[in-house]
């Protein structure tokens, strides 16, 4: 699983849809996740520090939670099927972990707000990230191949206290 924190909200260009994107820590993979308006408002005021007058339907949810006393533990978006991003919210009370299947859009609003961190499993990574930063990929990739050129079978044994006649 790869940790993520949300970058931010943007705006399909086309279909004008609200879209969460999230990146990995090293900021070089973005995750493009489309969401309805209303999430979109109740992410922006999490991330926004924007308290509602009157609770919201996700501050709704997190007040439940902590008069219960249980705290969301983390986030997971774990799958993507035809087009659709799977979440759960994996919530616990004392010594009891329940997995709690929700909305990408709605298990993030709440791990804003409950400030639990939000992880993605790499296989959804893998198939829907998008890269940030094209050129650190294709420098990391270049020094892999030069990497690859110049190393010997030498170099990748590792010599545990001989000399170089004991080997």
């Amino acid at each position: 699983m790869i940790e993520m924190k949300v970058a931010g909200i943007a705006v399909d260009a086309i279909t004008r849809s609200p879209i969460v994107l999230l990146k990995d820590g090293t900021e070089r993979r973005a995750l493009p996740i489309y969401i309805g308006q209303d999430q979109a408002k109740s992410i922006i005021a999490a991330l926004e520090n924007q308290p509602p007058p009157r609770p919201l339907t996700h501050d709704l949810l997190v007040n439940m939670l902590e008069a219960w006393e249980m705290k969301v533990e983390r986030i997971i978006i774990h799958s993507l099927q035809d087009n659709t991003f799977y979440a759960i919210l994996t919530v616990r009370k004392g010594e009891v972990k329940k997995d709690i299947d929700a909305r990408p859009s709605d298990a993030i609003a709440v791990a804003l707000r409950t400030r639990s961190p939000i992880w993605v499993m790499e296989e959804v990574v893998a198939d829907a990230s998008i890269p940030v930063d094209r050129d650190a990929d294709e420098a990391e990739q270049r020094a892999f191949r030069e990497f690859l050129e110049n190393v010997r079978p030498e170099d990748l044994i590792q010599r545990r206290g001989f000399s170089s006649g004991e080997a």
